[in-house]
Parts: C-alpha cells; structure tokens; sequence
C-alpha cells in the first residue's frame, strides 16, 4: 500500500515546538517496523528481547511508562488524540522519538488490531537488576512460576500493585509482563510494581530463604494448611509462589517451599483462576 508522508510541528502554548508529527497513509513505510505484524506472537518475543523494546498501549498506559522512566523509541497516534496527548508529545521530542500519525483504519492496517483510544508507544526496554536489589526492604513479595497466560500476569501485577505486594520475581518460563496485552491489562501497574526475572527455578527459593523469606506455594496437596492458619501467624517476610495455568506448581517448588497453603471453598469448587486466587491471597496477607 503506498502513500505519502508529511512533518507538521505540535506546539506548546510558547509557540516552541514540542514534537514533530509525521502523517503517514502508508502502510509498508520502513520506519514503522516495530509495529507491523504485532499479532504475530512469535514475532514479538523474538523482536522484543533482540531489540530491547516493548509496546505502551492507550494514553493512560503511556503516560505511566513515561512517568516510570521508560524511553519512547517511536509512537502512532490518530489524528483526534493529538490535542490530548500534547504532554506526551513533548516527551516524545524530549526523547527524539517520531510520532506517526495516521486515520485509524490505516493504523490498523499496520498493527493488524483496532488501537485502545488510538495510541501505541514502543519503549526502550530496561535491563533487569538483580533480585537482591529489587527485593531489599521488601516484607511482601511474589513469584509468578511459568505462567503463560498475558493476561493472568498482567493481572496479578495489578493486584500486587493494589494490595501491598512490594515487588513481583517472574521465572525464566514466564510470559512477558512487558508485553503488550500484559501492560494493557495490568493498567500500567507493571511499571509500578518493581519486578526483575530469577535464575534457575525452583533453585532461585534458596536465595529467597538467605534473604529472610518464608516462602509460601499456593496449591493443593494432602498436608496443604488453610490461608487461615498461615494468617493467623504471617510471617514477617513472606514470598508467595504462584504457578501455571492447569498443572499449577512444579512438584519441586512445592518441597522446596516452607508452606503449602489452600484458599478455603465452597460450592464445590477446587480452585481459581490464578490471578484471582493470587488477589486473595495477597489482600488476606497484606501489611497491617
């Protein structure tokens, strides 16, 4: 599909320019790689990690990724949010990262999804400390063991964010929490949360039991004790481990763990979802 493009410059209420605007009707324009083919999943884990970026999606999430510190690398927008994301525009110069601006069937074409309240950032990705350095301090913490569903850890991180879990540990067998879908549903709570990925896992409970933590797997096993019991007595460092959709923890991390702790039902029902047993489980433990 070809087209042409144009530069117009968005200006502050100075008159200074705060960003040049580049218009675009082009599909197949070169400077638009990040973000052709971004329902291709097996495009983005291999692009994203090789080329250190990840993908802000809607104003809100942006506007947290800038406040968080993140670089933008380049944005599309539609023509009728440029007025509104004049600050983020400013940033964007601030950054020498191009703004594209298309009609959003055209945006659409290029990302080959409708874009949430028409605006998509793709940001540097950060390099990851250690877990020692995010976790310092902390009396609340998570480990989310190979979940692979985007939306169950974008969840989980928001959840963390609302009830008192300090920073969140992601095993190497994690799906992304900087993926797109992830940022988007955590609601850009994945910028507030310190989080960092653990070496080997379930080896990596060792340095969580040198760095004082209790550890906590939640799942179902004959000597599993009720999340009852182990409020009644928290431990002052507790790290709950959280594992994957259907098969839930590994066998090791279960052994590995100090406690294996249930949710209590009813109605017959055995468990939940992972992102909402995790909600309970961090509310019911959460710093008093």
């Amino acid at each position: 599909m070809g087209g042409s493009t144009s530069c117009a410059a968005v200006r502050d209420d100075s008159g200074v320019a705060a960003s040049t605007v580049i218009r675009i009707d082009a599909v197949d324009d070169p400077r638009l790689r990040d973000y052709t083919s971004l329902t291709d999943v097996n495009l983005r884990r291999t692009l994203e990690p090789a080329e250190g970026l990840f993908m802000a999606e809607s104003s809100k999430v942006i506007r947290r990724a800038l406040a968080a510190g993140h670089r933008m690398r380049s944005m599309l927008v539609a023509p009728k949010y440029v007025d509104d994301l004049a600050d983020v525009l400013a940033i964007a110069a601030e950054h020498e990262a191009p703004v594209f601006v298309g009609e959003e069937p055209v945006l659409e074409a290029i990302t080959g999804f409708h874009l949430h309240r028409g605006a998509l950032a793709a940001m540097h990705r950060p390099a990851l400390p250690p877990v020692a350095d995010v976790i310092a301090g902390c009396t609340r913490i998570a480990v989310l063991e190979d979940l692979v569903d985007h939306t169950n850890v974008g969840a989980v991180f928001r959840s963390a964010a609302a009830l008192g879990v300090e920073a969140l540990l992601i095993t190497p067998d994690c799906a992304d929490p900087l993926y797109r879908r992830a940022v988007r549903v955590s609601m850009g709570t994945v910028f507030a949360v310190p989080w960092t990925r653990t070496g080997p896992w379930p080896a990596a409970i060792d340095e969580l039991h040198e760095l004082g933590f209790e550890v906590a797997a939640l799942g179902l096993t004959d000597d599993s004790i009720d999340l009852d019991d182990l409020v009644a007595s928290p431990p002052a460092r507790l790290c709950w481990v959280l594992g994957t959709e259907g098969d839930g923890l590994r066998p090791r991390t279960m052994v590995s763990a100090d406690h294996t702790v249930r949710i209590p039902m009813a109605g017959g029902v055995d468990s939940l979802n992972v992102a909402a047993a995790g909600a309970v489980a961090f509310w019911a433990t959460r710093p008093r």
